[in-house]
């Protein structure tokens, strides 16, 4: 099959030889990407080198064949904008995290969970309660940041607490921002295509809580019913208190969140300007603190801290999605809709979001725009969201937690596990089911 050059058309690479080595360097960036520890090489470098390689090809194929780069010029615009909101977003979410460990925020918090006594168990589903009900008002990226950052501090050394932990996290923010408009990217792409009514989401509160609940159940099996390691007196560890600022800081971070979701929605900026916003306010606070009170903290040695290389994967996996997208590739994954039950095809979306990524999949979802009902729409939407953590990094939230927990939460570890996020995925359909089919509830 030979590729079709048409004026100011995108050239669809589908079955021709180039489209197939395009395709082949995908694959073969993503086995390096999720074999990240038998190589010991970074995933955000395959990541990073697949992404901007596929563009440059295909922009070369463009020059070589004279044909117009209108779309390609149209398709690498769209696609850095894309990029750079979700990436600056992250940059801000990571900088205010890096500005509360400073300030003592989760010391403080280590401090008075292990002051109350609670075991490794406990601590477990206290950080996973935490993790669903603040991501649908945060998102799930900033809240799996911020838990697995509580993690690491109550104990950065027990994997038999730390791997179930991370997984729970990710599982749990993940389902909490599947029921919220604004608790993912994906819901929120729905949303703002009028897929779905704000109160609509919410009836996925309880496929969402019970299937995570059922994984949770699973891990915490696996997580060592002892006492953490207590640093001296659990009466002087109960006094450590956040440093001053840190309590404003926090208020600022909720504001943050909270300029983003209505910038969005009452003045349609993008999330990432209420974001960056935020970090302008955080910036005049920090000069705020060193003139007033004399306490210096450098709101640029906080992004210095920055886990530089999980915004690079981001850019890099987004890069080469993108490039699929581009070629033709993503299209054929909407055409089943008309080949198979609804059904069946949204649960396969659930699996296509963690092998591949739950934004640029729901993006060719919303543009096919299948004749489905109200009730699979929602399927798609969970599924979308909570389908990304079947692979640790399906999901925002499971690179945040392996850019935090590196080495500890990986990919093997994570999917050594797997299979109770795979129980806890069919239990989630088993609920909308019975919801949504059988009873009518939506």
């Amino acid at each position: 099959m030979t590729v079709e050059v048409a004026e100011h058309a995108a050239i669809n690479f589908v079955g021709s030889p180039f489209g197939w080595l395009l395709l082949a360097i995908f694959v073969v960036g993503y086995y390096f990407i999720a074999t990240e520890e038998k190589y010991h090489i970074d995933k955000a470098k395959p990541a990073l080198f697949t992404g901007t390689f596929m563009f440059v090809l295909i922009g070369l194929y463009y020059a070589i064949e004279g044909a117009s780069f209108t779309p390609f010029e149209h398709e690498v615009d769209h696609l850095i904008l894309e990029i750079s909101e979700i990436f600056f977003f992250l940059f801000v979410a990571m900088t205010y995290i890096e500005a509360l460990i400073e300030r003592g925020v989760f010391s403080a918090l280590r401090a008075k969970l292990i002051a109350k006594g609670y075991s490794y168990r406990e601590l477990f589903w206290i950080t996973g309660l935490l993790a669903f009900f603040i991501s649908p008002v945060a998102d799930n990226l900033t809240t799996a940041l911020i838990l697995s950052t509580v993690l690491l501090t109550i104990d950065n050394k027990n994997k038999a607490f730390l791997v179930p932990s991370a997984i729970n996290v990710v599982v749990a923010a993940n389902a909490g921002g599947a029921w919220s408009p604004f608790g993912d990217i994906t819901t929120l792409m729905v949303w703002a295509a009028e897929k779905g009514a704000f109160s609509e989401f919410l009836y996925l509160f309880p496929a969402s809580f019970i299937g995570w609940g059922i994984t949770a159940f699973l891990l915490s099996r696996y997580v060592p019913d002892l006492d953490p390691l207590k640093d001296g007196d659990p009466e002087a560890a109960a006094k450590i208190e956040i440093l001053k600022g840190g309590k404003v800081i926090i208020a600022f971070g909720a504001l943050t969140i909270a300029l983003a979701v209505l910038g969005k929605q009452l003045i349609h900026l993008p999330p990432m300007w209420g974001m960056l916003f935020g970090l302008a306010i955080l910036q005049l606070y920090m000069y705020f603190l060193k003139k007033r009170h004399n306490v210096d903290v450098s709101i640029f040695e906080a992004m210095s801290k920055i886990e530089n290389n999980t915004l690079l994967f981001f850019f890099g996996i987004l890069a080469a999605v993108g490039a699929l997208h581009f070629t033709g590739f993503l299209e054929y994954a909407a055409k089943l809709y008309t080949m198979f039950s609804p059904t069946v095809v949204n649960i396969g979306v659930g699996f296509l979001s963690a092998v591949v990524d739950n934004v640029p999949v729901m993006s060719a979802v919303l543009k096919a725009s299948p004749a489905i009902d109200q009730a699979q729409w929602m399927l798609v939407t969970m599924t979308a969201g909570i389908g990304g953590s079947l692979i640790s990094f399906g999901s925002a939230a499971g690179v945040g937690v392996m850019g935090k927990m590196h080495g500890i939460y990986t990919f093997s570890s994570h999917m050594k596990l797997g299979w109770t996020v795979l129980v806890g995925y069919v239990v989630s359909i088993g609920i909308w089911y019975l919801q949504f089919i059988v009873l009518g509830i939506y």
